[in-house]
């Protein structure tokens, strides 16, 4: 209920009464477990992030046969499948970064912790996937994933773009890119 108000009020307008009223339990039920709106939605952001890491870990076990540009392409498309499954997380740490609150509450905080975190797991799986890179070519490359990540999940807010496909293509500008960079070192 928290996740669904937020995503469609966004943080000010979201209120313990409002997720009240939709969840149907009491104020007092909601506060046993947070302290205030701030720790409820920092809550679902690590809950659906937590959930779309399991599922991008889960993964598609592709066959040995492959080549390794289908299995890079294969892990990109599960991403964004993943995401798709749980968007929470993505949804309201954006709008907590774009609203630029004087203060800085808990979720948005959890959001950009999830964000580092996020942005290290890419180094991790392109260090390993594109060997003859340096770290700061790696860095590169994962900070564009994110920004087009960010793009993609906006373009299927306002437009339906399915995220399997644009993960797919953003593995083609990422393998292009990566490429470029060989090249030049």
């Amino acid at each position: 209920a928290a996740a669904e108000i937020a995503g469609e009020r966004g943080y000010e307008s979201t209120s313990i009464s409002a997720v009240c009223e939709r969840s149907g339990l009491p104020a007092s039920s909601i506060y046993w477990h947070f302290k205030d709106k701030d720790e409820l939605i920092a809550s679902v952001i690590d809950r659906s992030f937590s959930g779309w890491v399991q599922a991008w870990e889960r993964g598609v076990r592709v066959p040995q046969s492959i080549s390794r540009e289908e299995a890079f392409r294969g892990e990109m498309k599960q991403i964004g499948r993943a995401l798709t499954s749980f968007p929470d997380f993505l949804r309201l740490g954006l709008m907590l970064v774009l609203e630029h609150r004087p203060e800085e509450p808990t979720a948005r905080r959890r959001f950009l912790e999830a964000r580092r975190t996020t942005a290290v797991r890419i180094e991790t799986f392109y260090r390993a996937f594109f060997t003859d890179l340096s770290a700061e070519d790696v860095g590169a490359l994962a900070r564009i994933t994110l920004a087009l990540a960010d793009g993609f999940f906006v373009a299927r807010e306002a437009d339906g773009v399915d995220l399997a496909q644009a993960f797919d293509l953003m593995a083609s500008a990422i393998l292009g890119a990566a490429g470029q960079l060989s090249q030049r070192s």
